[in-house]
């Protein structure tokens, strides 16, 4: 637990020391945005000086620094007025100002961007320079975007190498578990075996062993659905119509009456690459969970369908339903609504499913107080 507690610290830390650098270079990004904007109106303000002192000038005039001005300035749109009329334009493409309309409307953005620079030529008579940013001020206003879509794109990287660790140490815990759970069964399930070899020598009612004989071979099953789940299943050309019969079958003869059970499929068979016992134990999951829904009363519906390219099976119960933002929560580990239970069969059987079988499975349906359908859906082989 303390470990636990020092690397959650470390990584809150770590997050909180990547936002301050990010926060600091969006800051300094933006105090030098402001500084050179407001060296480009100072440069304006020469400008606009030079154009008066141009204006003004007479024989006795030194125009040279003026006219180095106008020179300089080579990335700076600027558009000149008089009484909202426009007399001239630097930098600007000749098609814009050969075009009335255009013009205008290129005057109009360049009032967004800046405040004019308003020159008095001479008594009561002035002229307005409009001026937009530099190219490589535009490219600077669009750094901090550009800085922010990395930053996304690095949290989202972090995010998915600690969601594929975590993923991976989760199942390194499934198998472990898994086979550690096989071994132990099997070790006194090895001994009741012989215990009942011994007993059937005896004068024993033989409906006794046969029973006892029932329970070891359904502790078997478990067994081998743990060995097989803690490690590569072999999957086999099956006919998913007789395997999900098979463990439909084998539950409704061991549930109540007051249950109602019904199964629809095609008539004809449909092959797919299955694990016969860990399908089994992905139908047995979603009835057992059905049922429960429904607190051992109500109607159970088992349905096969089948299109081009895959095969759909669908349990349907008249339980309690579930909410639409629990849809996928259900399938995580830990997950349960009951007051009793590890909330580890969902999030076994969407295992089963879809890491050993390459299948989808889902709440297709759900209305509360009315059942949900889960479906399961497969990929066909000829």
């Amino acid at each position: 637990m303390q470990f636990s507690n020092k690397r959650n610290t470390g990584r809150w830390i770590l997050i909180f020391t990547s936002f301050l650098i990010i926060s600091l270079i969006l800051w300094n990004t933006y105090t030098f945005f402001q500084t050179f904007k407001n060296e480009e109106r100072i440069k304006m303000n020469l400008l606009a000086k030079a154009q008066k002192t141009l204006i003004n000038a007479d024989e006795n005039t030194d125009v040279e620094l003026p006219l180095q001005i106008f020179k300089n300035n080579t990335s700076i749109p600027v558009i000149l007025t008089e009484n909202d009329s426009i007399i001239n334009t630097i930098n600007i493409d000749e098609a814009i100002i050969k075009d009335k309309i255009e013009a205008y409307a290129f005057l109009n953005n360049l009032k967004k961007e800046n405040e004019p620079i308003i020159i008095e030529y001479a008594p009561n008579k002035f002229q307005k320079w409009y001026y937009g940013n530099s190219a490589l001020l535009n490219k600077l206003k669009y750094y901090p975007i550009a800085l922010i879509l990395i930053l996304v794109l690095f949290l989202g990287l972090i995010y998915y190498f600690y969601q594929s660790t975590k993923i991976g140490t989760q199942n390194k815990l499934w198998a472990g578990m898994a086979k550690e759970t096989a071994h132990q069964i099997g070790t006194p399930l090895s001994s009741l075996i012989g215990w009942v070899e011994i007993l059937k020598t005896e004068d024993i009612d033989p409906t006794t062993t046969l029973e006892i004989e029932k329970d070891i071979n359904r502790l078997q099953t478990i067994t081998e659905r743990f060995s097989k789940i803690g490690s590569e299943p072999v999957l086999e050309k099956t006919d998913i119509v007789e395997s999900t019969l098979q463990t439909y079958n084998y539950l409704q003869s061991r549930f109540s009456k007051q249950i109602e059970f019904t199964f629809e499929s095609p008539k004809s068979e449909i092959y797919t690459l299955l694990n016969p016992t860990l399908h089994s134990w992905t139908i047995e999951n979603l009835i057992k969970n059905a049922i429960d829904a429904m607190k051992g009363k109500g109607k159970i519906a088992v349905s096969i369908e089948e299109n081009t390219e895959s095969v759909k099976i669908n349990v349907t119960d008249t339980g309690s339903g579930i909410p639409k933002n629990q849809f996928n929560t259900i399938f995580e580990p830990g997950f349960t609504t009951k007051k009793r239970g590890w909330g580890l069969g969902l999030s076994l059987t969407k295992r089963i499913v879809k890491e050993y079988h390459k299948g989808n499975i889902k709440v297709l349906h759900s209305e509360i107080g009315k059942g949900t359908t889960m479906q399961i859906s497969l990929k066909k082989i000829v």
